[in-house]
This record gives C-alpha cells, sequence and structure tokens, in this order.
C-alpha cells in the first residue's frame, strides 16, 4: 500500500491529472462577484490546454464563477468555417467540459478567428447554451452580492491597420466600421456608474512582445485615450501568451494581459512592467464594492501574481 501511494503522484502526472491540485485555501472568494479570464485556447487539448481546463473546472467548484471572460483565440489557427465545424468540438465544448464550467462564455474575436468565418463565431451563440456573444462588441452589467461591475468587450483586430490592410489573411477586418466602433465605446464608458469597470480585448494595449509595434501603437491611439479619459480599472487582453501586469506613467489603468490556456511563451520585463512570467494558465477575478482583485493563475493551481484595486 505504501508503494502505491508513492507511485500515485507519478501515475496521475501520466494521465495529465497531477494539474489538476486546487491550491490550498480559496476560502477569500465567498460572497464576492467572481469570474474568469481565458484566452489563447485552442489547440485540441494539447500541450497544457486539458490539465488548464480541468484545474478551471475543479477550482470553480470552490470559487463559484458567475461566467468565464473569453478574450480570443477559442481557435488556432484558421479559425471556424462555419457553427458545424468539428474544432467547435475539439477546441472547446469537449475540453471545457466539467460541469462547473457549463456557464456563460462571453467572448471576443481574435486574430486567429479573423482568419476565417467570424460570422460563425458569433451564430455559435444560436447553438450553444453558454457561448454568449450578442455583437463583435457589447458591454454587459453583472451586480452580485452587493458588489456592480461592467465588462465592455471590444474587437480589437479592425482597430489595428495590419489587420485591415491584409484582405488575404483577416478578410472580415478591412469591413468592420472603426470610428463606430470607438464612438459606442466612448459612449459606454461616459454612461458607466458601476462599482468597477474592465474593458477587454484580444490585443494589448502595452507588453512586452515580439508582435510588430504597429499592433500597440494603433491601439494606444485609438483605444488607450478613451479608456484613460473615463479611468477604466482594468484592461484585459490575450494574444502574447503570457502573463504580464503593466502600468505607464500618466495612467492610473492596470494593463494586464493574460496567459495562454494552452501553449505559452517566454516574456521577458519592458518599460512599466510590474509582473510578468512565461507560464500558461488563466486568471481568477473576485471583487466586492471596495476590491477588485485579479490573480494570475499557473497550471498548477499557483497564484503567481495578484492585482489589487481599492476605493
Amino acid at each position: 500500500m505504501k508503494q502505491v501511494k508513492r507511485l500515485l503522484p507519478v501515475l496521475l502526472a501520466l494521465v495529465g491529472l497531477a494539474a489538476v491540485a486546487q491550491p490550498a485555501d480559496w476560502s477569500f472568494a465567498e460572497d464576492k462577484l467572481n469570474f474568469y479570464v481565458a484566452n489563447d485556447l485552442g489547440r485540441n487539448g494539447y500541450y497544457d490546454q486539458k490539465p488548464i481546463a480541468e484545474l478551471m473546472g475543479t477550482l470553480a467548484e470552490t470559487i463559484g464563477p458567475e461566467f468565464v471572460l473569453a478574450a480570443g483565440d477559442v481557435h488556432h489557427f484558421e479559425g471556424v468555417r462555419s457553427v458545424d465545424d468539428p474544432l467547435w468540438m475539439t477546441n472547446f465544448e469537449l475540453i471545457y467540459s466539467h460541469p462547473e464550467l457549463m456557464i456563460d462564455w462571453f467572448p471576443l474575436l481574435g486574430n486567429h478567428e479573423y482568419r476565417g468565418n467570424t460570422q460563425a463565431v458569433l451564430d455559435y451563440t444560436q447553438v450553444s447554451r453558454r457561448w454568449t456573444m450578442p455583437a463583435r462588441y457589447y458591454t454587459r452589467s453583472f451586480d452580485e452580492e452587493g458588489t456592480t461591475l461592467r465588462v465592455v468587450w471590444i474587437d480589437t483586430a479592425p482597430l489595428i491597420d495590419k489587420y485591415r490592410e491584409d484582405v488575404d489573411k483577416y478578410p472580415d477586418a478591412g469591413k468592420q466600421d472603426v470610428q463606430a466602433q470607438l464612438v459606442w465605446l466612448d459612449s459606454v464608458l461616459a454612461a458607466a456608474t458601476e462599482d468597477w469597470v474592465i474593458v477587454a480585448g484580444h490585443h494589448p494595449i502595452y507588453a512586452d512582445t515580439d508582435k510588430s509595434e504597429s499592433e500597440r501603437t494603433d491601439m494606444q491611439k485609438r483605444v488607450d485615450s478613451i479608456l484613460r479619459r473615463h479611468r477604466v480599472d482594468m484592461y484585459l487582453c490575450g494574444h502574447i501568451h503570457n502573463f504580464q501586469h503593466i502600468r505607464v506613467k500618466g495612467s492610473d489603468i492596470d494593463y494586464i494581459v493574460n496567459s495562454a490556456g494552452s501553449l505559452s511563451r517566454p516574456v521577458k520585463p519592458t518599460q512599466g512592467t510590474v509582473f510578468c512570467s512565461g507560464e500558461p494558465g488563466f486568471s481568477v477575478v473576485t471583487a466586492t464594492p471596495d476590491t477588485l482583485e485579479l490573480r494570475m493563475v499557473d497550471k498548477h493551481g499557483n497564484v503567481l501574481h495578484t492585482v489589487t484595486r481599492t476605493k
């Protein structure tokens, strides 16, 4: 029996289940408004996608997230062709199958979705009970446990010139009305009265990345000025496949890059870096009327870094 107990961790690791161990104590999440942030997922369960999905499910048994904010690139590499594309099963439905993950998923479009049929991503709302995407950009207010929170999902690929100009690779990007989205974003944030306001997009505004600099400068030019004017609390994104927390001079916003839920990439500090890590994983956001916290969680369930905002 002792030998079996010694071998058990090895056997679990071999079947990919060792990563589902929960952190010791998440009781602080009780009686709060909680949700997950997950992105850059779709690799048919390979790399770390399946163990991370299982961890999200088992951890949800404790913290009870209200929803999942899916910040783009649920489908690598060429997006989906239709609502019947098998990738919906192999990238999403059969991977995030834990009962506690049968909650609302609020997605946005990443650059890999833009390599396929973007309308099919929206139309999947009519197929899956939990896939909830009413438009390419949209907003929703949450009121739970006495806490109010507004999340604003934006469509970032059309806001970046390189995607709009590459009509062969990203055929739908150039068809979108950039100015209409920015006017809408400005009006939504101007009217927001919730305790906390979070804006989510796929592409970063500030980050260490080997992607072209124009992605960030276009986002800084078109989006950041609006976010600063309305003093949003956090900007959440993915795209870079690592964790980053950045603060920049002249802005009180916490700029968060959430790591990939499958294949991650190395990262190094850049100007304004508070924390960074090349580990894969997801984030857990907890909110009360007085405190907003985002915890970056690796594939083993360890909290790597906590971003805290207080009133």
